[in-house]
């Protein structure tokens, strides 16, 4: 069984939230790479960014998962704000092709077969620097996750909409029923 655990849905549905306090919690998480992307490119006037080149943005990604999965295994859980399979449902919901790399790692990275999903939220969701979309964009997001973590063969388990605490220790209730 991977210890990478991972965290998925549209975007401002509270994963890093959650995150963050299980962090203060004592667990390890590998960084959200698309933020991570986004504020690089910014800060190099870069054009890889979802609102000036979505392939290259997205291939950025791709290899920024491939780096957060070398770089942070071992043998204690590791939560994961977004995977490479995250990647390919990005390339669907912007109707991006599928690029060989991205589909052998999807098929090759090996995590947690239960992944936490988080759902549209609006009463959370929030706009800021790095995140452009409208929440209707958030849902059909979170629809398109859902599909290509199914492709893959992983179970989903929703993460109930209750405060950051109780879905972390929802979370953890999981971890420990296997």
């Amino acid at each position: 069984m991977s210890n990478r655990v991972i965290f998925t849905g549209g975007p401002g549905s509270g994963k890093t939230s959650v995150i963050d306090l299980l962090c203060q919690m004592g667990y390890q998480s590998a960084p959200e790479v698309g933020r991570k992307v986004i504020q690089a490119q910014v800060k190099s006037q870069g054009s890889a960014l979802p609102w000036l080149d979505k392939v290259a943005f997205r291939d950025e990604m791709v290899l920024e998962e491939i780096n957060n999965y070398e770089n942070f295994g071992g043998t204690e859980i590791k939560f994961y704000d977004r995977s490479i399979i995250d990647s390919y449902g990005y390339s669907k919901l912007e109707c991006i092709p599928i690029s060989e790399l991205l589909l052998a790692k999807c098929r090759e990275l090996d995590y947690y077969r239960k992944v936490f999903i988080f759902p549209p939220w609006e009463e959370i969701y929030e706009n800021d620097a790095e995140r452009k979309q409208d929440f209707n964009e958030a849902v059909a997001t979170y629809h398109k996750m859902v599909n290509a973590y199914k492709k893959f063969s992983y179970d989903l388990i929703e993460i109930p909409k209750v405060s950051v605490k109780e879905r972390a220790q929802f979370i953890i209730s999981k971890l420990s029923d296997g």
